[in-house]
């Protein structure tokens, strides 16, 4: 039996690489992204070009409601990001997203006869987000298959690495400048290098400057 992966696609760093490791390690490969009216519908539609560009069947899924649930800074535009203090998760913590975005990706996958729901959460760098921890994917993992009674395998390749060596399974899968490039990862919607500023674009460059020294030490 051919193996076949559904990846919880954004377009940004994390999930284009978790989409091109499961383009070498799966026969068949499709995405799913949420739409639940983010700070930025750039991502969406980074999304859309990514997976056209790679022949990737994409499926677009209205998760509004989402919006209207948990408002925050991903969610609103007049609201500050602010980083997490005290223990406190930064207010770009959206409440249930992951929950709910890897339970319709498993409907989803289910009536397409998949069984490995790809995802790019990390604990390493999971910036305080209780839904990134690999205790939080277990426990869902267990039950989706029993509240569908079918069996899901939740693949998380970036659990356990940092941002540097995130971007060194880029590199070892010959993405390294696409991902650079062709993704969005910043906070305020700027593609590539993004601001520069926000949370998300200083620990992506961070992670970008250790690999790229790391890899200059080794040749």
């Amino acid at each position: 039996m051919n193996k076949s992966a559904l990846v919880v696609f954004s377009g940004g760093q994390d999930s284009t690489t978790c989409l091109f490791w499961a383009m070498k390690n799966f026969d068949r490969v499709e995405a799913i992204t949420f739409n639940y009216n983010q700070r930025h519908k750039a991502e969406i539609d980074c999304a859309i070009k990514i997976a056209s560009e790679f022949d990737i069947p994409h499926l677009v899924v209205d998760m509004g409601l989402l919006n209207q649930l948990a408002p925050n800074a991903l969610t609103r535009n007049d609201l500050e990001i602010k980083v997490g203090e005290g223990g406190e998760p930064p207010n770009t913590f959206v409440d249930g997203r992951n929950l709910l975005f890897l339970s319709f990706a498993a409907v989803v996958a289910k009536q397409k006869g998949i069984n490995h729901i790809v995802t790019g959460v990390c604990e390493t760098d999971f910036s305080g987000y209780p839904d990134c921890r690999d205790i939080f994917i277990k426990s869902l993992n267990v039950t989706l298959d029993l509240a569908m009674d079918y069996t899901f395998v939740i693949d998380t390749p970036l659990m356990w690495i940092d941002k540097a060596d995130t971007w060194e399974l880029a590199d070892k899968l010959g993405r390294l400048e696409y991902v650079q490039k062709n993704t969005l990862t910043c906070y305020n919607g700027i593609m590539g290098i993004g601001c520069g500023e926000c949370p998300a674009c200083i620990l992506r460059s961070a992670g970008l400057k250790k690999y790229l020294e790391k890899k200059e030490a080794a040749q």
